[in-house]
């Protein structure tokens, strides 16, 4: 179900009416009904992935409770690496198995070898990408002991499901998201108005921006070799409104639609194409990805407190995973390579500073 579609005009409604009206007295049936509101709302675009996004929150579901109990350190990291290795799992199977295989047979090619490897006719369940990450800061904040686990599995599936952020962000923290699930909550008029204000603004830039965008991009792309190079840029800079206003008005929607419910989501987006250089541009652009990688992998590699060849390292390889994020793709690996390099002076003029 999409964010700018019939669909959706008349589930937001209801969905609401319900929430404030009928179950508005109990706690638990307001979350049993976010939980329900949200299968439906993934359930829309195909409902036999229902069963990965249930199985994924029952599995951390399960693995914090054991990490409250445990003290032994060598369990406690084998529960730790079994909610990676079934996370990421599934997420590598559906977004990638074909990727590897496609460059498997490639790479023996070109020693003249030939092997025969069978893709397969795999539909990447939409959202994957996202709700796999959230649910993964649950277990490693719990395992951190940064996070007390819940006994609550509506609430935690309503934090995993919450139908406003599910299929395309922000990448909410269980630490942030999941607390506010435990709390009453009361209809505030001025805080439904400031959500509706920000689904209007997140629907011009989606509907208005960067529909309207895209047209012109693609008729440029599309027939690029008819076209001189002041053409291709100025496709260039159409793409670039369009992805900017594609991604961040879903984030506004998703922000704007979670104040209606009661709910504070985390920025996503802060003015980045004013940044004053690549490296600010990403702490303003897709802000919850990027500080998602920041913590549970840039820091934990070393962060920036080693040597210089500590930092070089641990920057191409968050850039290289964030572009293999984004997608199944040599493309995407090139724009993480690319955007290791484009940071590059600025890391190493930091250690020239200090």
């Amino acid at each position: 179900m999409l964010f700018n579609s019939i669909d959706f005009a008349i589930f937001l409604p209801i969905v609401f009416v319900l929430y404030w009206f009928v179950t508005n007295r109990n706690l638990k049936l307001q979350n049993a009904l976010i939980v329900a509101a949200s299968l439906v709302f993934y359930g829309w675009w195909d409902w036999r992935f229902l069963s990965l996004i249930l199985f994924s929150t029952l599995v951390d579901f399960n693995i914090g409770k054991r990490l409250k109990i445990e003290q032994n350190k060598g369990r406690r990291k084998v529960l730790l690496w079994t909610s990676i290795v079934v996370n990421l799992g599934l997420l590598g199977f559906f977004k990638y198995y074909n990727f590897f295989v496609d460059n498997f047979i490639a790479a023996f090619s070109l020693f003249g070898q030939q092997i025969q490897g069978n893709t397969l006719n795999i539909i990447l369940p939409v959202g994957i990408s996202f709700y796999t990450f959230q649910t993964l800061s649950f277990t490693i904040d719990v395992y951190r002991k940064n996070l007390e686990p819940t006994e609550d599995i509506i609430a935690f599936t309503a934090f995993v499901c919450f139908f406003p952020q599910l299929v395309a962000g922000p990448i909410e923290r269980a630490t942030n998201l999941l607390p506010q699930f435990y709390k009453k909550r009361t209809f505030e008029y001025d805080k439904a108005v400031d959500g509706m204000r920000q689904i209007l603004w997140g629907l011009f830039k989606k509907v208005v921006i960067a529909d309207n965008c895209a047209e012109y991009a693609n008729l440029i792309f599309n027939n690029y070799q008819d076209y001189n190079g002041s053409t291709l840029l100025l496709g260039a800079i159409f793409f670039s409104f369009q992805i900017y206003g594609d991604f961040s008005g879903y984030s506004d929607i998703a922000i704007g639609t979670s104040r209606l419910f009661g709910f504070n989501l985390m920025q996503n987006f802060a003015t980045p194409y004013f940044s004053r250089d690549i490296a600010e541009f990403w702490r303003r652009w897709h802000i919850s990805l990027s500080t998602w990688f920041r913590d549970y992998l840039y820091i934990p590699l070393g962060g920036s407190k080693g040597g210089t060849w500590m930092k070089v390292r641990n920057t191409f390889i968050i850039f290289l995973v964030s572009g293999f994020w984004h997608g199944a793709n040599w493309t995407y690996i090139s724009w993480g390579f690319l955007n290791s390099i484009f940071i590059l002076p600025k890391t190493l003029s930091k250690k020239k500073q200090s």
